[in-house]
């Protein structure tokens, strides 16, 4: 099946957010004058310019699609051209994708906001994304590092029925605690086996009372406020605990093996009791990338976070979600996937 990217412009809160919409061609438009590359711009009503142009449609089989939440100082691209090179494998495989910039970021007008500021930017963005392809009953919240707590957030302020499934990988959950008692546990004691450090230190190389310093100091902060669930009230984690328990849809949870934020999260959250059965509910499915870095730049660690996002989308796409969207046509008494297999 090709791919057709169409831009548009939506608004937000006075200001004009850019996105981009990847769609799936069906196979009776495979002589359309638009091709797999193209882009068509387009503008949704209500920010002062025409109507989206729809002479370029998605397939009408397409019920489900995917709003990439971008993350950290990042726009739509993504690091390493990542979040296109998603929207292109999930549209390629019947999953309308769409992509965006949050205001003051990319080609966005208006001030930057922080990941706890976004659920604007994020409705906006859904609005907009059902407007460009009408047939979607339901949509997926796709974010990495603070764009999954964001798409935790926005579940949690909204409630919002549109969402039947949240891809989370490496959820931000940091605090200067959090982030210390990660580093006690994972970084000393790593330091400690490596035969450089102690190269180092018998050689002369290191300086020595630098270091036992910044131990110190970090041993201080990682117990000053004790255990993790000691947060102050209403915290970002806490309201990311409650959109996570409250949620009825289905949950994607992918966390790197060699990524500091994701055992800070599994840390904070195995300490904190709001966070207590969160990622051992059953409408969580939990995938361990063991040689994944943070944001999984190798060939082989995108592919396999492609192929499981795939494989958990035809899951969701085959039954009735909680929050009762819509069904879509996907039969649900069909085999498993394919792609089930490449990664189960």
């Amino acid at each position: 099946m090709k791919v057709v990217e169409r831009a548009l412009v939506f608004p937000c809160a006075g200001d004009l957010l850019p996105g981009i919409v990847a769609l799936p061609r069906p196979s009776s438009d495979a002589h359309s004058p638009a091709r797999m590359g193209s882009s068509a711009a387009s503008a949704v009503p209500g920010n002062g310019a025409s109507a989206p142009d729809r002479a370029v449609m998605p397939d009408p089989s397409a019920g489900c699609g995917v709003l990439v939440v971008v993350g950290g100082p990042q726009y739509r691209v993504g690091s390493h051209r990542q979040f296109l090179l998603l929207a292109r494998r999930l549209a390629a495989e019947g999953y309308p994708t769409m992509r965006f910039d949050y205001r003051g970021m990319g080609d966005a007008s208006g001030e930057m906001h922080g990941f706890e500021e976004v659920s604007a930017d994020i409705g906006a963005a859904l609005d907009a994304f059902q407007l460009a392809c009408p047939s979607l009953r339901r949509i997926v919240l796709w974010g990495l590092c603070d764009a999954a707590s964001a798409a935790l957030l926005y579940v949690q302020a909204t409630r919002d029925p549109r969402v039947a499934g949240l891809v989370l990988l490496n959820p931000w959950v940091r605090s200067e605690t959090s982030l210390a008692q990660t580093q006690i546990k994972h970084y000393y004691r790593q330091r400690l086996l490596q035969g450089d450090f102690w190269w180092k230190l018998l050689s002369g190389r290191m300086e020595v009372l630098k270091s036992v310093r910044g131990l110190l100091r970090t041993a201080w902060v990682a117990h000053r406020q004790g255990p993790a669930d000691r947060q102050p009230a209403r915290s970002f984690q806490d309201r990311m605990a409650d959109g996570w328990r409250q949620f009825s849809g289905k949950i994607l949870l992918v966390l790197s093996g060699q990524d500091y934020t994701a055992k800070e999260f599994l840390e904070f959250s195995g300490a904190n009791l709001a966070w207590s059965g969160l990622i051992e509910a059953c409408k969580v499915r939990r995938i361990d990338m063991a040689d994944a870095d943070h944001t999984f730049s190798s060939l082989a660690s995108r592919a396999a976070v492609e192929n499981a996002t795939l494989a958990w989308l035809d899951t969701l796409t085959g039954t009735d979600d909680d929050n009762d969207v819509a069904a879509t046509a996907a039969d649900g008494n069909s085999p498993p996937s394919r792609r089930e297999e490449l990664w189960a």
